[in-house]
C-alpha cells in the first residue's frame, strides 16, 4: 500500500483509509479482524469520530488495542469531534446542534484518547463547519492540545473553501485535510473549490463515502463492465478514479466485512487511463465535457 504525506508539514498517512463509522453493527471479534485486516492489506490509518456508534464506536476500537499493546504503534488515529445530539450518553444535550467551543474540543479529545487508549492523535478534524465557531477559540484549543502532545495535526470535515481558508488565517500550523464527500455520485468537489484551495494549501481531501455507500444500480453495472479492462471489480474501478486525480485523495472505505477491505486496498494498483477517466466521468455527470 502507497503512504504518503497528506501536507508536507503533515502526518503520512495510508492512501486508502480504514473508517470505523459502522464497527458497532459487529462483534468485537470482528472488530478485531477488520482492524488485523487493514493492516496486513497496509492500510495504517483509521477514521474515527466521538459521535460513530452513538459514542461507542471508539471504545470497542480501543478494546481491540489493550488487548493488543503493539497495535498502536502500526496505526495513525483520525477522529472527529463538534457534533452533540441527544442520547443516553450525553443527557445534557435536548437539541443536535455544533460545539466548537475550546472547552468542548479539548474535553473531546481527552474522552477519544480514554475511549481509545491511547496517548494521541495523529489528526483531529472539525466535523463539520459551526455557525458560532469563534477561530480564534479553536486556534486556542488546537495549539493547547499540540503543546501538550495529545494531537499532532489537526483538519477539517465538510467545509466549504472560504470555511478552510478563514479557520487557516488563525491558526500558525497548517490544516493538514478536509474530509469532504467524493465519489463517481458526488462530483462537485472537482469544480466548487474544494480540491482546488487544498492543492493551493499542498494538502489533500479525505473522501468520505467514496463509493456512494456501497449503492450500485443497474446504470452503475452497465457503465463498469469496462472493469473487466482492468481485471477490477465495481468498486476497485471508483477508488481508482478517485485515486487518479492529482489533488492525491484518500479514500475512507466504511466497510464491516474484511474481504471488502482486502479488495479495495488492491484499487492502488489500478492505473486508470485518461480516456477511461473521463468516460467515469461523462456518465457521472450525464454529459461530456465542454
Amino acid at each position: 500500500m502507497e503512504r504518503l504525506a497528506i501536507h508536507p508539514q503533515g502526518p503520512t498517512f495510508s492512501r486508502i483509509v480504514s473508517g470505523a463509522w459502522r464497527w458497532h453493527t459487529v462483534s468485537q471479534d470482528t472488530v478485531a479482524k477488520l482492524i488485523h485486516t487493514s493492516l496486513d492489506e497496509g492500510i495504517t490509518t483509521f477514521d474515527h469520530a466521538d459521535i460513530y456508534g452513538d459514542h461507542g464506536n471508539e471504545e470497542i476500537f480501543g478494546n481491540v488495542l489493550r488487548k493488543n499493546l503493539g497495535l498502536r504503534s502500526k496505526m495513525e488515529l483520525v477522529s472527529k469531534c463538534g457534533i452533540k445530539f441527544s442520547s443516553l450518553k450525553r443527557p445534557k444535550t435536548w437539541v443536535k446542534h455544533y460545539d466548537t467551543s475550546s472547552e468542548h474540543i479539548i474535553w473531546s479529545v481527552e474522552n477519544s484518547l480514554k475511549m481509545l487508549g491511547t496517548d494521541r492523535l495523529e489528526a483531529l478534524l472539525i466535523h463539520r463547519p459551526d455557525p458560532l465557531m469563534n477561530p480564534t477559540e479553536v486556534a486556542e484549543a488546537f495549539s493547547q492540545l499540540k503543546q501538550d502532545g495529545k494531537v499532532l495535526h489537526f483538519g477539517v470535515s465538510n467545509f466549504t473553501p472560504s470555511q478552510f481558508a478563514m479557520l487557516q488565517s488563525f491558526l500558525s500550523f497548517p490544516l493538514i485535510t478536509n474530509q469532504i464527500e467524493i465519489s463517481l455520485s458526488r462530483v462537485d468537489p472537482l469544480f466548487n473549490g474544494d480540491l482546488d484551495l487544498l492543492m493551493q494549501h499542498k494538502t489533500s481531501a479525505m473522501a468520505w463515502s467514496p463509493l456512494s455507500g456501497g449503492k450500485l444500480n443497474a446504470n452503475d453495472r452497465e457503465m463498469f463492465s469496462k472493469a473487466s479492462k482492468y481485471n477490477a471489480s465495481y468498486s476497485q474501478l471508483s477508488l481508482a478514479w478517485l485515486l487518479r486525480h492529482p489533488s492525491v485523495i484518500f479514500p475512507v472505505i466504511g466497510t464491516t466485512k474484511p474481504e471488502r477491505i482486502t479488495e479495495g486496498a488492491k484499487a492502488i494498483d489500478i492505473k486508470l487511463d485518461r480516456q477511461d477517466w473521463f468516460e467515469m466521468l461523462q456518465w457521472a455527470t450525464g454529459r461530456e465535457v465542454a
